[in-house]
């Protein structure tokens, strides 16, 4: 939806692209906006989106917001368990991470493609984490695009 939204606006007579849209906000309300100087992702739509319906006071990147959820996210879920994520599983969490910021959502099928397979892929992946994945999963998508 993501990419039908972005090829709409960008589609004459608008002719708006995400940088474009971020810059017309960097203008009108600069004190609002981060990230200003910086190249574009397909999800920034969505930090556009939340901006413009006043569900986000200031307007940055998105990749910055997931980040942002992500260290809350996994403090929260480390306080909780009886033992925290190993650095092998806290690594491939992070790639989870920079996935859904490029992407807006992690599944199985994305285990097949770089940089995880270069890593093991799917089976690696549940061999860290095993029943567990697809709920870590699950409960990425929802708290890091939220």
């Amino acid at each position: 939806m993501i990419e039908e939204l972005h090829d709409a606006l960008s589609r004459p007579p608008l002719m708006l692209t995400t940088e474009r849209l971020w810059s017309a906000y960097a203008r009108v309300q600069g004190s609002h906006v981060k990230g200003a100087d910086t190249k574009r992702q397909l999800t920034d739509l969505i930090a556009l989106v939340r901006f413009a319906i006043g569900l986000d006071a200031e307007l940055k990147p998105f990749s910055e917001a997931v980040d942002k959820r992500f260290q809350e996210w996994i403090f929260r879920h480390n306080a909780q368990r009886a033992s925290a994520f190993t650095p092998e599983q806290t690594d491939w969490l992070r790639l989870i991470k920079e996935h859904i910021a490029a992407s807006c959502s992690i599944g199985r099928d994305d285990f097949d493609f770089a940089p995880f397979v270069d890593k093991g892929g799917l089976q690696k992946a549940w061999g860290l984490f095993g029943k567990q994945l697809d709920e870590v999963m699950k409960e990425m998508n929802e708290e890091l695009v939220a």
